[in-house]
């Protein structure tokens, strides 16, 4: 498509709405009876493809999608050259059954599945190349659907939307959050900042009931067209397979028409819709375009503010003290209650703890957090890691959290499981650490608008290239980390990195402080911890046969040493005392 045709596309929308095709993958189920994927068609079957296309444009579909939706490497477990020739069919197949008609072929690409963050690089890059490839057949509209966030597909967006028409469409719940834990508000909004996006909006996940609540409650802002493709409805899983029932075709049209009338632009339907939703959409629907509506976002409910429990907040000048303790391995909390006991009239500013740090079980960290900020009235915070939970249990997570009164969050990537037990214990990693800020940073502008949470990042200044660390730094910043603690400095080198990273970024750092307590404490952190460097230098302030005391003190020492040279930069000390001896900080402040 040339820019002109773009731009008569758009001039088509604003005079009236768009019929699209409904869903090819289940209605391709429905027709024959096969357990492959419908894209595997372009080429075994290209009849069966033109068949469908055929079927949506007799019932009045004016733009079909390519059946491309999978049709990648991760999902099709194919070589990338059989991957292009699968959507050079697929684009042809579209065209040929549109040929002489009034309908718009979109090449259709679906989200890309992977569990990895290893893979991200590879995904935006594959993206890349599915939009070469229909490019280089000729497509003039692409159709990005069922996402769950935009990160991956920024480059690709950016490569066709010169040349091509381009339609974005999220999958949403019932309650409209995506799986990657953005809400419905949070994926319109970053849309819309996206100059390249003609047209913005859902497709799948819900029923058209859903999506006409979830389109009524989005604030969008009149500048992109809007989308509406909603399943047929729920489905039954019956002999282990997705079954949806055609009894709800008016139901269905009706809503769609809501929400044409709502102000949704392009429509047509998702899983479970077959020509017979399209046919009743075109008889039902007037295609003529009414005068947009005026939006009115939905009011926030007003409520009381509450108290800023920042740790920080109103210390502005002074070094702030964080003390990290260590949930227990166990059930006994005894060792770790003394110590936060210990630490109440200490001048600590915050106690923070570790998520099941090394992948190995622990106390749950809020968990423990809300018992010792109960008992004691401390400031606390957990530390919360993307490893274990998906993006809708770090929801229901963080929201129990809020209503227990827990405000500050440490959020980190965390730490691989034991390769001792990969075989039975799997990780999550559904986002690193930023993108669990950018689900914090949703949160506070929604659920948490009132008493927004407070939450920081972990710096590791030991990383080989420091260029990278700043700019991980500087993207934490972007998603609302407001305070960084470092991992453990014990050298003059790890000092002179860490003010590097200060002076570059302008970020809130407290430094990491770990007094080591004896040869065989230094010796076990050094070889056994990853991110702490521990030096030969180091390791000479201790002999073997220290006794305790004699151990502390050179502890005691080091951190000293180590709080004199950051002085000039730190905004504070984060304490991690091997064995949870806490009793060495008043000798150490």
């Amino acid at each position: 498509m040339t820019q002109s045709v773009k731009t008569a596309l758009s001039r088509r929308l604003t005079q009236q709405k768009l019929l699209f095709d409904g869903a090819f993958g289940t209605y391709y189920a429905q027709l024959f009876d096969t357990r492959e994927l419908p894209e595997l068609a372009n080429t075994l079957h290209p009849e069966r493809v033109l068949q469908i296309h055929r079927d949506y444009i007799e019932a009045g579909a004016q733009l079909i999608r390519t059946n491309t939706f999978a049709a990648n490497t991760f999902s099709l477990d194919l070589p990338w050259e059989a991957i292009r020739e699968n959507l050079r069919q697929g684009y042809r197949l579209a065209k040929e059954a549109a040929r002489g008609k009034d309908v718009q072929v979109a090449a259709d690409i679906g989200q890309i599945p992977y569990d990895s963050r290893s893979n991200r690089g590879a995904v935006a890059s594959e993206y890349l190349e599915l939009c070469r490839t229909f490019l280089e057949e000729g497509a003039d509209c692409f159709v990005f659907e069922t996402l769950a966030d935009l990160e991956d597909l920024r480059d690709a967006i950016a490569l066709v939307g010169d040349k091509a028409f381009v339609v974005v469409q999220f999958s949403v719940n019932q309650f409209g959050y995506s799986h990657a834990g953005l809400s419905a508000r949070k994926l319109i909004q970053r849309a819309e900042e996206i100059p390249q996006i003609d047209a913005v909006g859902f497709n799948c996940g819900v029923g058209p009931g859903h999506m006409q609540k979830i389109i009524r409650e989005v604030p969008f802002h009149g500048k992109k067209f809007r989308t509406a493709l909603p399943n047929a409805g729920y489905p039954q899983y019956i002999s282990n397979r997705m079954i949806f029932h055609d009894r709800n075709i008016d139901y269905f049209a009706d809503k769609v028409q809501d929400m044409a009338r709502d102000g949704a632009d392009l429509l047509g339907g998702c899983c479970g819709t077959t020509p017979a939703h399209i046919r009743a959409l075109r008889d039902s629907l007037s295609l003529t375009q009414p005068k947009r509506p005026p939006v009115i976002p939905i009011p926030t409910p007003r409520t009381a503010p509450k108290e800023n429990h920042a740790f920080f907040a109103g210390k502005e000048g002074k070094k702030l003290i964080a003390v990290e303790l260590a949930p227990p391995v166990g059930s006994d909390d005894k060792a770790l209650m003394d110590a936060a006991h210990l630490l109440q009239k200490s001048g600590v500013d915050v106690l923070t703890f570790p998520d099941s740090p090394s992948g190995r079980t622990r106390a749950d960290s809020i968990l423990m957090a809300e018992k010792v900020a109960r008992e004691t009235g401390m400031q606390v915070m957990p530390h919360i890691c993307c490893r274990d939970k998906n993006a809708i249990a770090m929801r229901s997570q963080l929201l129990g959290a809020y209503l227990n009164h827990i405000d500050n969050f440490l959020v980190i990537t965390g730490d691989p499981i034991p390769s001792l037990v990969r075989n039975s214990v799997k990780s999550v990693f559904n986002f690193d650490s930023v993108g669990l800020m950018g689900i914090l940073n949703d949160m506070n502008e929604d659920q948490f608008a009132a008493a927004p949470i407070t939450y920081g990042g972990a710096v590791n200044q030991s990383r080989k290239n420091l260029d990278f660390e700043i700019s991980r730094v500087k993207k934490k910043m972007a998603a609302g980390a407001s305070f960084f603690l470092s991992q453990p400095a014990s050298t003059k080198e790890s000092i002179h990195r860490l003010r590097r990273v200060k002076s570059e970024t302008g970020a809130r750092i407290l430094c990491g402080i770990m007094p080591f307590v004896s040869l065989k404490n230094a010796l076990f952190i050094k070889n056994e911890m990853t991110g702490i460097q521990v030096t030969d230098e180091v390791l000479a302030r201790y002999r073997p046969d220290m006794t305790r005391e004699e151990g502390e003190a050179a502890g005691v020492r080091l951190a000293r040493e180590m709080m004199a040279l950051s002085a000039d930069f730190a905004d504070g000390y984060y304490f991690s005392f091997p064995f949870n001896r806490v009793s060495m900080l008043e000798k150490i402040l």
